[in-house]
């Protein structure tokens, strides 16, 4: 299965040597998989062709904030659309979550309560989990057909399940304690919140379910890739049907 990375940022070129890029990143935390991969760096208007180009898409984090005026936003946005029409499934992690709530009818916002940093619990179905976060925008309201799966107090919609061709979560399951370290030490002086970047510090080596959240999203591309591929055979036959039956007439 083909797994196309839209990259709509770049990870910090001081960490960059050791963590590699956004795809790598993500190519890591999804290895083991039957999966191979290809990316777009769309932030750099590199589109796909089509997108149908891949068996299943996944959207990066991003510096850049969906509701800005970029050039990649609205073809990104139209992109994302025509997936979910066409049943190809999508998977989104921080402004990936975000973009994609956007462009479905919801709302993003820069969170009026600051940032979330570091490893963060969240009620996950009827479990509790733990993974790395680095975010102030949040989806606020969530697009009417999506269902909210992974939520705590600070981010009520930190993630979203579409049916079943897209899921999307706020939190990074990608990021290691390399990244977040970064983080702190680059951009932690734009936070203006010293509690909680000490938060983040004393916490960036404990460990958080990333290989289990990965598992989910393995499996989420699985199961939506075959659900696409049934709902199609099921509209050829009766399409094919339909054909068969006029001919008769």
């Amino acid at each position: 299965m083909l797994i196309g990375i839209l990259q709509t940022g770049h990870a910090l070129p001081e960490v960059r040597d050791k963590t590699g890029d956004f795809d790598a990143m993500f190519e890591r935390l999804l290895g083991g998989r039957d999966f191979t991969f290809r990316t777009w760096d769309v932030v750099d208007m590199d589109f796909p062709n089509s997108v149908e180009a891949a068996d299943g898409w996944l959207i990066t984090g991003s510096k850049h904030g969906a509701y800005e005026d970029h050039p990649f936003i609205p073809p990104l946005e139209g992109f994302i659309r025509s997936a979910y029409a066409k049943r190809v499934p999508m998977v989104g992690v921080c402004f990936g979550h975000q973009i994609i709530a956007q462009a479905m009818g919801g709302k993003v916002e820069k969170f009026h309560n600051g940032f979330g940093l570091g490893r963060q619990t969240y009620t996950y179905g009827t479990e509790e989990i733990a993974l790395n976060a680095w975010h102030q925008d949040q989806v606020i309201t969530a697009p009417d057909m999506a269902t909210t799966v992974i939520t705590n107090g600070f981010c009520q919609h930190a993630g979203l399940l579409y049916d079943d061709r897209i899921f999307t979560m706020q939190p990074h399951p990608e990021f290691d304690a390399t990244m977040i370290q970064g983080l702190i030490d680059i951009r932690g002086y734009g936070v203006g919140d010293e509690q909680r970047l000490a938060y983040a510090q004393s916490n960036i080596d404990k460990p958080t379910d990333s290989a289990r959240v990965a598992e989910d999203i393995g499996d989420f591309f699985l199961m939506a890739r075959a659900s696409a591929d049934k709902a199609a055979a099921e509209a050829e036959a009766q399409a094919a049907k339909g054909t068969s039956s006029g001919a008769g007439a």
